[in-house]
């Protein structure tokens, strides 16, 4: 028998049980007494629910082509979840207007579990720099874990004649607007963590956004751009060449993959940060105790061997972070990223 099933067999006999069960005073009104048997048989009903959950596949949608680093860790995670759950987990790549299109489809999804998001950085920037969103970032999701981060490299043409961080910044200041810094597309994390240095630093490098990180990299490597700030697997390739120098990372503290690589923090820009970040939502109103679930075997799935092994080749840190945790930091990311888009004069843009 379904669980629909066993709840209507309970109510059939709540009159004879209520008489009967000892917390009810016999001088109960019988509707309530009827109310109150019918929330414990619901909630007997739930536990169980938590307990076997889940019961059928789960549908993770990735609002990214296939093929990049966000497919590449959803595509991981639905394999480790799936052996761990006994169920199928799919996941579904939706790409469309910056990660719109598929975060609305689950921010529009039953509050049930079974409809999970894996996105990133669009996620916190798109209601700064989206004029209108089909949604409410902070109250139309529920928050589950950050699952991994990385920083980004500042990496410079060697041609430049540069060493350090400091040295780029008096050139900087001493030659304005002569040097430019390739992005991935306007508003991404590489665009955002330029504008931050410009800031930070009192500079202005120029920015020139390409049609994803291959042909920034073609160009930063033929001296067209001389900076830019990329991942640790994007130029691995390349630092062979000789063609590029990585200058320091853009995480508060060293990362376990660059130790030898310093801090934009530590080299004169103290607090900068600027990560790629990954992270688990559902729609809001799932059950609390559901999203604790997806989260403890999320974190379990980070931590084997295999999963840890592929994230530090690709210069990514798991970090399976509580719901609570996740939220707060959502919600500082919304704020700061607002706040630097004002100061870049970054325009809004429609969808």
């Amino acid at each position: 028998m379904g669980q629909s099933g066993a709840i209507c067999q309970r109510s059939t006999v709540l009159r004879q049980r209520c008489s009967m069960h000892p917390t009810i005073p016999p001088s109960w009104p019988r509707s309530l007494c009827l109310m109150l048997m019918l929330m414990l048989s619901l909630s007997a009903c739930y536990a169980n629910t938590l307990a076997v959950y889940p019961q059928k596949s789960v549908r993770l949608v990735v609002p990214f082509s296939a093929g990049g680093g966000t497919d590449i860790l959803g595509r991981t995670l639905a394999m480790k979840l799936s052996e761990l759950w006994g169920q199928a987990v799919v996941v579904d790549n939706r790409p469309g207007g910056g990660t719109v299109l598929g975060s609305d489809a689950v921010a529009k999804s039953a509050p049930d579990g079974y409809t999970l998001l894996l996105t990133a950085n669009p996620h916190t920037s798109n209601p700064a720099l989206l004029s209108k969103l089909p949604y409410d970032t902070l109250k139309d999701f529920s928050s589950i874990t950050m699952l991994a981060a990385a920083p980004l490299l500042l990496v410079v043409n060697t041609g430049l004649g540069v060493n350090t961080v400091r040295e780029l910044i008096e050139y900087a200041k001493s030659h304005p607007h002569a040097l430019a810094f390739a992005s991935s597309g306007n508003g991404g994390p590489q665009h955002l963590a330029g504008e931050l240095f410009n800031h930070m630093a009192g500079v202005k490098l120029t920015h020139v956004p390409y049609k994803g990180s291959s042909p920034a990299l073609v160009d930063l490597v033929g001296n067209v751009v001389q900076i830019s700030f990329t991942s640790r697997m994007a130029i691995q390739p390349l630092l062979k060449t000789g063609a590029l120098k990585v200058l320091a990372s853009t995480s508060l503290s060293r990362a376990p993959t660059d130790i030898g690589v310093p801090t934009l923090s530590e080299s004169g820009l103290d607090g900068f940060e600027s990560l790629t970040w990954y992270g688990l939502f559902c729609a809001a109103n799932t059950p609390s105790e559901l999203i604790e679930k997806i989260q403890t075997d999320s974190s379990k799935a980070l931590r084997t061997p295999s999963v840890m092994e592929r994230l530090n080749h690709d210069g990514v840190q798991g970090v399976g972070s509580t719901p609570v945790e996740f939220q707060a930091f959502i919600k500082k990311e919304i704020e700061s990223t607002a706040k630097l888009v004002q100061v870049a004069g970054i325009k809004e843009r429609g969808l």
